[in-house]
């Protein structure tokens, strides 16, 4: 007699940060549960409690290396709260956007072109020993040239405006610490007319796969959802600063234009016992239907217009795709994603002649605030950092929400689909299946060791196992931690 059972897809591959998924399979070969779990955790919530605020920035983007830029400038802009400034100078503000957008770039093109582009290039039934990036070098030399030198462009461009290519440190509170030197613009923009070629190759390519796949597109992990993001005033795109709004999955909106500072006045968090991320919702929906997603297909679905010509065209077309409506295919990330690359690339060109990035009014202050909170959108989507600060300069509280935490329940929505879709009732399971469930996770570019923070009782369990490996003792305790929005 057949019994149920479980499958674990661990490590998952290809993704930055440590997880797995679970399928449960009934006595019929019926998948009856489908979860992604996060199988690590890293605290900073708690540990950062202590220290200095001006440290913060500076601290908090050792979350990740893919994307330290994003939680260096939110933690930054929070800190601003903290000492009084709303409006940054000229010169700051416009560092930050190009070092935001140079990296948004090279994030987007790492996680296309490195580790997603093998299933889109080879068939995610393809070999294993074929979908990697060696591959695609050997295959497709000169796109994997293009990819290589892309994201060096970023890298260069957060180099030039942070300091270092990775965990800089020139966003402080209030400001920024440097300018942009004539020099290091002029070998910014020496090959940019290159690079934009390759960002509108990038999208064609992104776009064919779209027009080509329609049959697979529209329905693998294709479900209805809500989405929210930032939104500049005009109803634009804006990926360093705006207002919230989320919208329904017809497009309706749920809440727009709020100030970032009211953040959890419409939004909540729940925790599960199976993983350590948490599982966001819009308060008045609830969390059995307020849940949504995040991040570039969320965005363009948001937003009215793109403000960068070549950009603005590209969006248009995306529209287009589903005639106005909403766009809800996962796998429509990946064009979404290479939309934003070419317009953080008209963008960086854009600041890159601006002469306020030669300025010398680099910061400023104001009246001492004990509460700051900003947003910001991460490559992922939407990043939300939470500070309370006491009178001696400690932090006493941090709550982070990163994008990954957002698109939490709709990445276990599409690893229940596509699980459903490939391995229900099959007698076999093939590695090329379980790689179906892996692209469905990987179309969210999950940062997951940005996302690994807990919230309520979060279990701490110790097995003391013999030398075959035989488990003798287990014991468990949960450590009460303070809750947050429930």
């Amino acid at each position: 007699m057949t019994k149920s059972r479980v499958i674990e897809i661990e490590p998952l591959t290809r993704v930055e940060g440590h997880g797995k998924v679970t399928v449960h399979l009934d006595a019929q070969n019926r998948v009856s549960e489908a979860r992604l779990h996060i199988v690590e955790f890293r605290g900073f919530e708690r540990f950062i409690q202590g220290r200095l605020f001006w440290e913060v920035p500076v601290i908090v983007q050792r979350l990740c290396g893919i994307c330290p830029v994003s939680h260096h400038l939110a933690a930054a802009k929070a800190m601003d709260k903290i000492v009084g400034v709303d409006i940054l100078p000229p010169t700051a503000e416009k560092m930050r956007r190009l070092m935001h957008y140079g990296q948004i770039l090279q994030s987007h093109v790492l996680h296309f072109f490195h580790l997603s582009s093998p299933d889109l290039l080879f068939g995610f039934d393809a070999e294993p020993e074929r979908r990697n990036i060696f591959e695609v070098i050997r295959k497709h030399p000169e796109l994997a040239k293009q990819a290589i030198l892309l994201r060096k462009f970023g890298q260069e461009v957060i180099e030039a405006t942070s300091g270092k290519k990775i965990h800089g440190t020139s966003a402080i509170p209030g400001g920024i610490n440097k300018n942009l030197s004539l020099a290091e613009r002029d070998h910014l923009l020496a090959n940019h007319g290159q690079f934009l070629e390759w960002c509108r190759a990038a999208v064609t390519l992104a776009k064919s796969y779209v027009i080509e796949h329609q049959h697979l597109v529209k329905r693998f992990a294709h479900f209805p959802s809500n989405h929210m993001s930032l939104i500049r005033e005009d109803g634009a795109l804006d990926l360093y600063h705006g207002k919230l709004r989320a919208t329904d999955a017809a497009g309706q909106i749920i809440f727009d234009q709020v100030d970032t500072d009211h953040f959890n006045d419409y939004l909540m968090e729940e925790v599960k016992p199976w993983s350590y991320m948490k599982f966001p919702f819009i308060k008045r929906l609830g969390n059995v239907d307020g849940w949504y997603r995040v991040g570039p297909l969320s965005r363009l679905n948001n937003a009215a217009f793109l403000d960068t010509p070549l950009a603005r065209d590209a969006h248009l077309e995306f529209r287009e795709l589903t005639q106005g409506s909403p766009n809800h295919s996962s796998l429509n990330y990946h064009y979404a994603r290479m939309i934003e690359v070419l317009h953080c690339c008209e963008k960086v060109h854009e600041l890159l002649l601006d002469p306020d990035l030669q300025g010398s009014d680099l910061r400023s202050s104001g009246t001492r605030r004990e509460e700051g909170i900003a947003v910001i959108e991460a490559p992922r989507g939407s990043l939300i950092h939470h500070y309370r600060v006491n009178e001696n300069d400690q932090v006493t509280f941090c709550n982070l929400i990163v994008s990954t935490t957002h698109n939490n329940t709709a990445m276990n929505r599409a690893v229940t689909d596509v699980a459903q879709r490939y391995l229900d009732g099959q007698p076999d399971i093939t590695e090329a299946m379980l790689n179906h469930i892996e692209v469905a996770v990987r179309a969210y570019d999950p940062c997951l060791s940005c996302a690994t923070h807990a919230l309520g009782q979060m279990p701490l369990q110790v097995e003391l196992v013999d030398a075959d490996g035989t488990c003798i003792q287990r014991k468990s305790q949960y450590i009460d931690e303070d809750t947050y929005g429930l």
